[in-house]
Order: C-alpha cells, then structure tokens, then sequence
C-alpha cells in the first residue's frame, strides 16, 4: 500500500521538512488529467514546482483530431520549433532538485536529457504509455516488423535509457515496459492516475427509475471494447434499459454500423461533451461502464473514467485485469469485474445489478477507495520517489541534500 499524506511514513524522518524544488519540463498535454493531477498533488504537499512549458497541445483534445498532411506537418513543425526556447529558459532557470518530463513526452525525455546531466539533476520521465504497444499491440495499425514499429520500438528503448526513473500508472504496467524494453525494474515506479475530486462529488442517490440507466464514455479504440456494450445491448434490447455511448474515435465508422445494424432504440449515441459535463452525465446514469477490451494494454491500464465513476461514487462494470486489482477487488460493494470481450458476461451483471439495485440504493459505495486516488496523496507518492532517487543519485543536490 502506498503511504498517505496523513501518515507520512518516510524511512528519513527529517526528510517530512525537506522541500525540493522541481521542474516539470517539455510539451506535456495539460488537457489530460493526469498531467494537471501530477502538478497539483506536488504543489499541495509544498513542493516548490517550476514549469517550463510550451503548450503545443492547446485545443487538441483527441490527438486523433489532427487529419490531413498539411495539418500534420505544420502540427509536427511547431512541435519542433518549441524546443530551443524550452531548452534556453531551462538552462536559465534556477538551482532544483529534479526535472520531471510529464505525458506526452516520448521526444521531450531525449531532447533534455544532456541538458538534465549538464545541470547534474536527476530526470524522471511519466512515460505513462506505451507508443509501440499503442500503435501496434493495441489499435493494430501496424503489424511489428513494420518499419514504424521497429521505430517506435527503438525510440522507447531509448527513453526508458533516459529517464533515472520511469513513471507508470499501474505496477502491471511498469512490468511490461521492463520486459518489453529491457529495464531494470528498480527504476520503474508506479503512480495512480487519481482524480480532480471536486468536479466528481458524489450526490444524494435518486429513486430507482423504472428504467435503467448505463452509462459508456470514451475514446472509440479497441481497447474500450465499445462492440461488447453493442452487443450486450442487443441482447438486451427488450429490457426497459436505457444505454448512453459519448465518444467517438478510431473505431467510430464501425460502431456506427454496428449500431445502425442493430437498430437499437433504447441506445443514444453522443459524439462528445466537456469535461466539466462529464460528472452530471455520471451522476444521471444508474450503472457505470469502464473498459472491456482484450488486448493486452487494456489489461494494464485504469483508464481516467474509473477513477472519475469511483470519486462519484457510481456503480462500475468493468474488464477484471491485473491492474484493476491494484486499486479494486471483486467483493467491494459497487464493483463488478468482469472477463474481457464477453457481452454476456455484460448482460449477466447488468441484470444482477438491477436484481441487487432497490437494496443498494443506500449504500455508499468507493468511500474506502477516495483516500488512495486524491492529487494530494498522488503527489505525496510522487514526491517519496523523488527522495528516494535524491537519496541514490549520485548527483548533488541544490535544495534538499546540498
């Protein structure tokens, strides 16, 4: 179990005191929630957090948006053009303790990476995901021997080099990048994604309707597994259900085809909504659905809406894996895992919950788990890395060891 804000057990106990500056560097998304959580949960433990930014993803919400090869290519062009100021004012920045490259930073781990030794401070890369298991294990774009693959293969061998320390999500997730890209697993840590708790606030329970209500968000890319809610919601489509899919993505042509297949009056499909709409849509359905696809990254992730259904306290369905049950287990009121790529699996739940449904209205569900996914505990376990590798770099520091 990772240590918590209100019981710091740190092995030094002087080392509560010590505060290290930090600077997050690069062209890391700040429209995903794990950069935003990272840079709050160190800021609320009093880490003294230095950015140096260039924010290349402003507006893009879905990289998928970026179509056509004029588009492509002036999007790649300002990318590129962004680093020698990035690294300029890095080099003018002050004495810090560590240099943090958040999500998406495949490039900015490389490009800083002499710059990080030249000022003698440790680097820590938030590889988060994988691009090769992306691109080739999970959306299938291409197959290995590809050339891009070989690419991406070579590029992330040489990143995970880059990095003192390496980042993940779950433990499951950090396993396979040490397997797969020949790394010492000492320098692979695991941090939760978490939540932004205040805009997924449980509400008081509503009656139970007649009909019920099963909520699906997401990108369209195979590792939601969006055809096994189809297709559970076919098989269901006699029961007073009402099934809501918001996303659209790689997948999109042909889960409209399977939905005009189909023809499945009682599911509503919504192309998207914002962000900060996402917690009314949760809170308006009686059943929330995670992911339920088969490869092998949807096997090593906790996507962003199981921390945010979690923090509202909703019901979930979702895909049992390795890494779920890092954070959740079967037995816990509210929470059914189920096996990957199995609509009837889907079905069997869904109709157990409504089964279970009138006596659970009361019950308060994922209490327990809110203490383990806040920024400020994501942070404090951030920042037990960082004194951990101050404690091993071989670096001087500036602020806390120097």
């Amino acid at each position: 179990m990772d240590s918590l804000p209100d019981g710091k057990k740190s092995t030094d106990a002087s080392e509560q005191n010590l505060i290290p500056r930090v600077v997050f560097w690069g062209t890391y998304d700040t429209g995903k929630p794990r950069v935003r959580i990272l840079l709050r949960g160190l800021r609320e433990n009093g880490v003294d957090v230095i950015e140096c930014h260039s924010d290349v993803w402003r507006g893009v919400e879905d990289k998928t948006q970026i179509v056509g090869w004029f588009n492509k290519v002036w999007f790649l062009v300002h990318w590129l053009l962004s680093y020698p100021g990035l690294i300029l004012r890095y080099l003018r920045l002050p004495s810090h303790d560590a240099v943090i490259v958040g999500y998406l930073g495949h490039l900015d781990i490389l490009i800083l990476w002499p710059f990080a030794k030249l000022r003698k401070v440790p680097l820590l890369w938030d590889a988060f995901i994988s691009l090769y298991d992306t691109v080739v294990g999970d959306r299938k774009l291409v197959t290995p021997r590809h050339p891009l693959a070989l690419l991406l293969y070579g590029w992330e061998w040489l990143a995970c080099r880059a990095a003192e320390v390496v980042l993940f999500d779950t433990q499951a997730h950090a396993d396979y990048f040490a397997d797969q890209f020949h790394i010492d697993r000492t320098r692979t840590r695991r941090v939760f994604v978490g939540v932004e708790l205040e805009l997924f606030l449980p509400q008081n329970r509503q009656q139970v309707n007649q009909e019920l209500s099963v909520l699906f968000y997401g990108q369209f890319i195979p590792l939601h597994g969006i055809e096994t809610i189809i297709t559970a919601a076919h098989k269901m489509q006699q029961e007073a259900i009402q099934w809501t899919i918001i996303g659209r993505g790689q997948e999109e042509k042909r889960i409209k085809a399977l939905l005009d297949h189909y023809c499945l009056s009682r599911v509503r499909w919504i192309p998207w909504v914002p962000y900060d709409e996402l917690a009314e849509w949760i809170h308006g359905a009686d059943l929330c659905l995670g992911i339920f696809g088969d490869s092998g990254k949807a096997g090593r992730v906790i996507p962003n809406k199981v921390f945010q259904i979690l923090a509202a306290g909703k019901p979930l369905v979702t895909r049992d894996s390795s890494a779920i049950r890092e954070l959740l287990s079967p037995d816990m009121p509210g929470v059914y895992l189920i096996p990957p790529a199995d609509p009837q699996a889907l079905v069997n739940t869904v109709q157990t919950f409504q089964e279970q449904q009138q006596s659970l209205q009361e019950t308060v569900f994922h209490r327990p788990i809110i203490k383990q996914i806040t920024p400020i505990t994501v942070g404090f376990r951030l920042l037990e890395i960082i004194h951990e590798r101050l404690r091993k770099s071989h670096y001087r520091t500036n602020n806390v060891c120097g």
